[in-house]
């Protein structure tokens, strides 16, 4: 699988691809067989072990390298595994959060791609296709027609923290188990009904961009989602969890007439090209906010 991303207010291509560890596992019969194997309970929790003991921490430096990871944007410690290291806390000035209350900001370093919602919308994450009433409950899907889907694709490199959008109140977390149905191969137009990944999603009720649905998706068996809060007061910007090792997504649903997203990330998602943002960047306006603003500037 080949990406291709922009730095924000860029018109150049970077290009990557898939690993070569998900293109064994998914794109062959021997790498699906062993990816079964792979996620059931007593391998992925003998994983997990692993991933979390002292035995891993070799492998740090060896990540640092290949992912080009600077070191100095985050806090100085001695990690003591591979998952104490992949959920390394940045420091806080290197990642400054937008305060003005009609902005919209990241909830995490990623990949951004924004889709308009309809009811033929299909995403892909994480190499599944979703269709747009299959990510969680299809009624709640219904007040979001028309509205904005925004994919931020975490990849291996990035900061797995992420942070709350807006101030506001959260419902309790619903988790989705993953499934994967099959080792035989398969067309990609039936791709969804190969593998799903598990997912955690909740309502959250912002004071300046109304119910926001935010779904966090990890991988299959892997992935682990670490939510800190459950029905919840939060502040902008406050952390809301963050991912074990894997490669991660966030959604958020917007629902319509509620933000203008910035001109460069629409521009290249019409492309689907995604654009690189930073956790508490500013990537989007309140239209409500801005209206007003606009009426005391013209009195």
């Amino acid at each position: 699988m080949i990406y291709y991303s922009r730095q924000r207010n860029s018109k150049e291509n970077i290009i990557t691809e898939s690993s070569k560890a998900l293109n064994f596992f998914y794109g062959n019969f021997i790498g699906r067989v062993l990816l079964k194997v792979m996620i059931t309970k007593p391998i992925s929790n003998l994983i997990g072990f692993y991933m979390n003991s002292r035995l891993s921490k070799h492998k740090i430096n060896k990540f640092v390298d290949k992912n080009n990871i600077n070191t100095f944007e985050y806090e100085a410690k001695n990690y003591k595994s591979y998952n104490e290291f992949f959920t390394r806390k940045v420091i806080p000035y290197k990642r400054p959060i937008n305060a003005r209350r009609d902005i919209f900001i990241s909830p995490c370093d990623s990949k951004l791609l924004v889709y308009k919602i309809n009811e033929d919308l299909t995403l892909k994450i994480k190499d599944s296709y979703y269709s747009i009433d299959t990510l969680i409950d299809k009624d709640i899907m219904n007040e979001y027609k028309d509205g904005y889907a925004l994919v931020f694709r975490l990849s291996t490199d990035n900061y797995h923290r992420y942070c709350y959008i807006d101030s506001g109140s959260k419902t309790d977390n619903y988790y989705i188990k993953g499934v994967f149905h099959t080792v035989q191969p398969i067309s990609l137009k039936n791709y969804n009904f190969y593998k799903t990944n598990s997912r955690e999603w909740t309502v959250l009720n912002t004071k300046n961009f109304g119910k926001v649905i935010d779904i966090d998706i990890g991988a299959l068996g892997v992935g682990r989602i670490k939510n800190n809060h459950k029905d919840y007061e939060f502040k902008k910007g406050e952390e809301k969890g963050y991912f074990e090792f894997g490669g991660s997504t966030i959604v958020l649903l917007v629902k319509k007439n509620i933000i203008n997203i910035d001109k460069d990330i629409m521009e290249n998602s019409l492309e689907n090209i995604e654009t690189i943002v930073k956790y508490g960047e500013g990537i989007g306006k309140s239209k409500f906010i801005n209206k007003i603003i606009s009426r005391i500037k013209s009195i």
